[in-house]
Formats: C-alpha cells, structure tokens, sequence
C-alpha cells in the first residue's frame, strides 16, 4: 500500500530523480519504496508526509481514504460556515508582517493599551502571534513569564474586512477583533474594534475601537514600536492613532 501512495504522489512530480534530492532520499532506496521492498525509517516517513502534505496512515491505507485533518473550523459540520474561504486572504487584504495596535485599554478609562503583533502564514492558514505587555501584565497583578503573556490567534476573511479570534495558552482568555482597511495616503491602517470574553459584572468595558498600523518586515521598526508597548496616555499614542480610536466619541 505505501508504495503504490508514494507512486501516485509522486506522478504529478516533473522527475523522480529531482523528487529524491528534493527530499533527501538515495534513487536506489527511493525505489525499494515503490517497489515495496522496504519501508522508510520514522524520520524519513515524517519527511515524505511533510513534503507531500499527508500523514503517516499512507503506510496502510489508500490515499482516497485519508482525509486530512483541517481543524476544527473545517470540520464538515462547520466548513461551509466559519470554515469557508478561512484560507483564502490575499496579502494585499491583510499583509504578513509586524503591526502596531493601539485601543482604549478594558480596565483603565484614562488609558491606551498599546501593542505589537506578528502577522504570518503557515499551511494556507493566517495566525497572528504576540505578547502582552510586560508592564500591563505587572500592573494588575499578574504573571509576566513569557508562557502566559503569549498569545495566538487565526485570522478570518470577512466581507470587508477580516476577523481574528485570539486566545491565551490553554484558552484561559479570548478576544475577537474585527478590522477594515482604512483609505489613507500610505493605505497601511486598520480600524475596527475588540472584545474580550469577561461576565457583564466585571468592572470595565468588553469592547473597545482598535487600530492596526502595518509596519511590515522592518526590524527597526517593530522594535522601536516594542519599546513602547503597554499602558500610555492619549498623548503618548501617535496622532493618527488616536484620530482613528475617536476617543472623545463613546463606542457603539
């Protein structure tokens, strides 16, 4: 079984001797593969699955069995609902790279949380990955290792527009952010709004404006932008920032 899947993955490749180099693989032991003979080492199994975007089930089962496994945003149940289209958002709509944020902070009425952002692709999937600022996450009292200011999200094609659920290790706490481009002069600016997942009771606001700047993949620039993360005043903010957060116009 594992050699007749690795012949039919392997038709669709312009030359068999340029698939061996491309994974590493002797001509000769390749074909002992095909033929049957033998199968590969668990190192050289991972490769092959990694290369041809399967999974380890190629060793006993037919290709048109396995299905590959999409998640649960793609699960068949939920993949023509959230899960349609999910991997489909051009970079022109939102681009890889590092963003700068800035919105109303949820428990200080007085004050601008801001942050930076990776933005990346990886197995036709948008993420998102960053951390909390160190001197937010220590002024109100919590942890400030690494593992919990860590977040992650996937980002979503919406109609105008794309979506982001973000959550903590574990899913100990999650936002939703929803963001539009916005016509200006360098077209790198994003607004809309965030979330967070807290009882009606808690003290603070659940949603609040929030801005994206794309700074793309400019190191300079996102680590001038890091060295000023976490709590600021209005005034500490850049202007366009807080033109975009309207912050003398309450959030409906």
């Amino acid at each position: 079984m594992f050699g007749q899947n690795l012949r039919t993955l392997a038709a669709d490749y312009p030359s068999v001797s340029k698939l061996c180099r491309d994974l590493g693989i002797n001509r000769t032991q390749f074909n002992r593969y095909l033929s049957g003979e033998s199968f590969p080492r668990p190192d050289v199994l991972y490769r092959i699955c990694e290369f041809f975007g399967t999974d380890a089930r190629i060793l006993l089962e037919p290709l048109a069995k396995i299905e590959p496994d999409h998640g649960i945003l793609n699960h068949p149940y939920l993949a023509d609902y959230v899960g349609s289209g999910m991997t489909d958002i051009p970079q022109d709509v939102f681009p890889d790279g590092f963003y700068q944020f800035s919105r109303r902070s949820f428990i200080e009425n007085d004050l601008i949380i801001t942050g930076l952002i990776y933005v990346f692709r990886k197995d036709d999937h948008c993420f998102i990955r960053a951390y909390e600022a160190k001197g937010a996450m220590k002024e109100q009292g919590l942890p400030t290792d690494a593992e919990t200011r860590e977040f992650r999200g996937v980002v979503l094609p919406q109609e105008d527009g794309v979506a982001a659920v973000l959550s903590h290790r574990r899913t100990m706490a999650t936002s939703f952010n929803y963001l539009s481009r916005v016509a200006s002069f360098q077209n790198h600016y994003w607004i809309g709004y965030a979330t967070r997942t807290v009882r009606e009771t808690v003290t603070g606001r659940r949603a609040a404006r929030l801005v994206y700047e794309h700074l793309g993949k400019d190191m300079g620039a996102a680590l001038k932008a890091a060295r000023t993360v976490g709590f600021r005043t209005p005034d500490e903010i850049p202007p366009y920032h807080r033109k975009l957060l309207q912050l003398g116009r309450p959030f409906a």
